[in-house]
This record gives C-alpha cells, structure tokens and sequence, in this order.
C-alpha cells in the first residue's frame, strides 16, 4: 500500500473532483430518461387518440398500453431520482441542554476552519461521525450534523473525545467546504439512486458492477484517502502523539464492550427473565470499574491483533496499525485512567440518554432474551 504522504494529499481532491462528476453525470442520464420516457407517454396517448378518431381501436389500445409502460418507467426513475438522503437518528441534544460540549465544538470549528454543527445527535453505538444533508432531503441548503455515540463518550477523557472532534471537524474543514460540499452530496446522491435501481431491476445490479467497477473502488479509495488525511489535520491540531493515544483507547475500549461488557449483560438470559441491570445506565461505571488497562505496549498489541484478521482486500476504512504507522506514532495505550467525557460534558442529560437506549435495547432484545430464558428453563427441567 502506497504510504499516505502530501502526493497522496494532492490526489484527493482531483479523485473527488472526477468522481462527482460522474455522479452528476449519472444523475443527469436517469434524470433525462426519465423525461424522455414522460415525454414519450405523452406522445404515444397523442397517437391512442388519433387512432381512435380514425377507427382504429387495436392501434389506439397498443399505444394506450404504451404509453402506460411508459409513464410507469418515467414515475419510477423520477421518484428513485427523489429519494431523500436519510436522516440523522438519535437523541437530539440542544445547545441549552449541553452547553459546554457545544463551546468545545464551536471552539474546534473555529480554529480548524469548519463550519459550525447544526445539531448534535447521541445514539447507542459506539462511533462518531458528521452527515451534511440538505434541508429538505434532496435539496436546500446542505445542514451539518454531529452523530456521537454514549458509549464512545463514556470511553474516553475530555482531551481524547476533543481529539476524535478533531478528526471529524478535519473532514468538514477540507474536504466538505465549497464545491467538496456539493462534490459529496452528489456522490452520496448516485449511490442512493443505483441501489434503488438495483432493487427495482435486479439485471441491473450486475451490468452496473462491470460497468462502474472503477467508480466503486476509486470511492473507496478515496474514502481511505480522506481518513488519512483527517488524521494528519487532527494531529496539526491536537499532536499526533494525543491522537494516537486515543485511537488506541477507542479500538481497546471497543473490544471490551464488544467482548466483556455486552456478553455479561446477555448471559443473565439463561438465569433471569429479565435483567437485572440497565447496561447504559450502568456502562460508564462498568467501563471505569471492568476494564483492564493493559499492562504493557506489547499486551495491547496482541489484543488488537487479534481482531485484525480477515480484512477486506480493500477495506473502505483503513486499520488501527495503518494509520498509528502514517501518524508514525506508536501503539501505545494511555497510562492510567481518567474521567470519562460522558461525566463532564453530559452529566445532566446522561440519566434521560440511558432511559432512552436502554428501553430501545429492552424492545429489540426482549423476544430472543426470553425465548433463552425459557428454552433453559425447560434444559434444567429435563
């Protein structure tokens, strides 16, 4: 793999350039398809009726039939053509609720050059990321919104969580101003409209990989690009030694979640019908008392390693050990302990928050967590 660098820098924009231009250009044709296919309804229902005036009637019936093959095709590439972008989910946290958490990302924005968040979303995963979506899902003007998980924030010190800000302002100040913005926008827009192609026309899905298989890997490649290039702007800003410090911290914290916290909370399906903790109530106490610094750089290594295995000959992100050794920083996990972001920026709201995804997990978990319930209920009866 080429090693990022300024060359592979200067690519990105040329790559985006070239890329929304085919996106623009592939919105373009459904769209005048679409109109052609209108425009063709409209004149086949003109023959039906001359037809009819001239006796006619299986002429007029063959372009009436037309004609509605005709508008069925146009109304479908024209809505597919409207799908709005999705929205941002989550729980919306307002400016007056939050306040210093949206001084710390007022703060970022100004000093990298970004524009401002719009609104901030808190959601249950364990990820942070910025959308832009125009207003009224297609079009209008383009809002920037903040999606960050509690369990991230949970995970992490004030100076880590402004580290992972960084990071993600870095995309917005570079990469989405301006024409990138649109850029963007537009190929978010064309990958929205084939996979709706796709789905209509099955046939299709196969014709657009050969024909778009360039396309698709350049997207990819310069999603990768674009990672790299939001970690070199972050460390300009918060030092790269910060910076992987805490991507260390996110990728370990993560797999204590992934592969201690959430198995503890589901093994109590065998012994309870319900159970008997919140486990967002109780994650920033479970992740401060239950997860174990590792002791030295040579731990935390095998543990990442382990779920480095099997990876995508070209992943659309690149890996922890991929952009530790483009930071040329090493894999080192914080010394010690701090307190989480989640206490300082959140406090208030982190009670609601817990409520709100804890009763969500309950819904989507409940019918699996007492089908186990009782199919081990019936083991011990047997």
């Amino acid at each position: 793999m080429e090693r990022p660098g300024t060359r592979l820098f200067a690519l990105r924009p040329q790559l985006a350039r070239r890329l929304g231009l085919i996106a623009a250009g592939g919105l373009a044709a459904v769209l005048l398809t679409g109109l052609l296919a209108l425009a063709g309804a409209v004149k086949a229902l003109g023959h039906s009726w001359s037809s009819v005036l001239e006796g006619s009637p299986l002429l007029a019936a063959g372009f009436s039939i037309s004609a509605v093959c005709l508008t069925i095709v146009a109304a479908r590439l024209l809505a597919v053509l409207c799908l709005a972008a999705p929205e941002a989910s989550g729980v919306r946290v307002t400016r007056d609720v939050v306040p210093d958490f949206y001084k710390l990302l007022d703060g970022i924005a100004r000093r990298m050059g970004a524009c401002r968040v719009d609104r901030v979303w808190v959601t249950g995963d364990m990820n942070a990321m910025v959308m832009q979506r125009p207003r009224w899902g297609c079009v209008g003007r383009i809002e920037t919104h903040l999606v960050i998980g509690l369990p991230l924030v949970h995970s992490v010190s004030r100076s880590q969580l402004a580290a992972v800000l960084a990071h993600e302002f870095a995309h917005l100040a570079v990469q989405r101003k301006g024409v990138g913005k649109l850029g963007a926008h537009l190929r978010a827009w064309w990958l929205r409209v084939l996979d709706a192609l796709c789905e209509i026309l099955p046939a299709l899905e196969g014709l657009a990989n050969r024909g778009l298989r360039r396309f698709y890997r350049d997207m990819l490649r310069l999603s990768r690009i674009e990672e790299f290039e939001a970690d070199a702007i972050a460390a300009h800003y918060v030092g790269a030694g910060l910076l992987g410090e805490t991507l260390v911290e996110v990728s370990l914290k993560e797999r204590f979640l992934r592969q201690d916290y959430w198995p503890k909370v589901m093994a109590q399906s065998a012994v309870r019908a319900r159970p008997s903790i919140r486990p967002y109530r109780e994650m920033g106490l479970g992740v401060e008392a239950g997860f174990l610094r590792p002791a030295s750089v040579r731990d935390a290594t095998e543990l990442l390693l382990e779920d480095d295995g099997d990876v995508d000959e070209l992943p659309l992100h690149p890996s922890l050990l991929e952009r530790l050794r483009a930071l040329q920083v090493p894999l080192r996990a914080a010394s010690a302990d701090r307190p989480s972001a989640a206490a300082h920026y959140f406090a208030p709201i982190l009670p609601t928050l817990a409520w709100v995804f804890d009763r969500a997990w309950w819904q989507d978990i409940r019918p699996g967590w007492r089908e186990t319930y009782r199919n081990m209920r019936r083991r011990w009866r047997d």
